[in-house]
């Protein structure tokens, strides 16, 4: 399974959501995360917010185990920039969509 795809009945075990304001932030911050029924009220709350929603079990771990507030570690600043640039692409392209069909 890609790290995008989820079976509709897997429970989201992880989730963590994150900030970045590049006026204000230094690197992005945790400003959300939890496990379980808390992960996914996370991912709800995102999703009826159109905020994009990117899975990846062992990234989430990963930051599930820093405290809100903390900006990510320099380590991962590689494979979040990833992640916010593929989402940055799928914003722009779902916008140029839909003014077409205007």
């Amino acid at each position: 399974m890609n790290k995008t795809a989820r079976k509709k009945d897997e429970k989201i075990k992880e989730a963590v959501a994150l900030s970045y304001s590049p006026d204000r932030d230094y690197a992005p911050r945790i400003i959300a995360k939890g496990s379980g029924y808390i992960a996914e009220k996370i991912v709800e709350t995102a999703k009826n917010a159109n905020v994009p929603v990117y899975q990846d079990a062992e990234l989430a771990q990963t930051l599930n185990s820093l405290s809100i507030g903390d900006e990510i570690p320099s380590e991962l600043y590689e494979v979040v920039a990833q992640i916010l640039v593929f989402i940055g692409y799928v914003d722009r392209e779902f916008g140029e969509r839909n003014e077409l069909k205007k």
